[in-house]
């Protein structure tokens, strides 16, 4: 398990875009912008039951994300580690980043039948220029 520094927190803690990115079944890479924060050295994001995210790390946990910095493209790290998943409390982590990266409740389920997973991912590695 990797120990953030404190840029990394900073990087994490602020309202950054993610991109993430998983192994499909042929071993072919797949990428997708999330939300994320950090839980003391973790990283958690929201994704859905059914989503290729989702099928991908129940099949394969490893998982690459890159956060760049939004005031210097030319700052970012790339967190590299393996994620656990679970439907226990995603609406919550939803809602949560939704109110850190727009200031409202989260809407995009309303209507669905959306079960929210929390990826949370143990980082191992970290590389990157900050």
């Amino acid at each position: 398990m990797a120990t953030l520094s404190e840029p990394q927190r900073s990087l994490l803690d602020s309202a950054n875009y993610a991109t993430v990115a998983t192994l499909a079944k042929d071993g072919s890479p797949q990428t997708s912008v999330v939300w994320i924060k950090r839980d003391g050295d973790d990283v958690l994001f929201s994704t859905t039951v059914g989503r290729a995210k989702e099928r991908h790390l129940k099949r394969d946990p490893r998982v690459s994300i890159t956060v760049i910095d939004q005031n210097n493209p030319y700052s970012y790290t790339e967190f590299r580690g393996e994620a656990s998943l679970t439907t226990e409390g995603g609406f919550d982590l939803i809602n949560e980043l939704a109110h850190k990266y727009t200031g409202d409740d989260y809407k995009g389920d309303i209507g669905t039948d959306n079960v929210r997973v929390i990826v949370r991912v143990q980082v191992s590695k970290t590389t990157g220029n900050l």
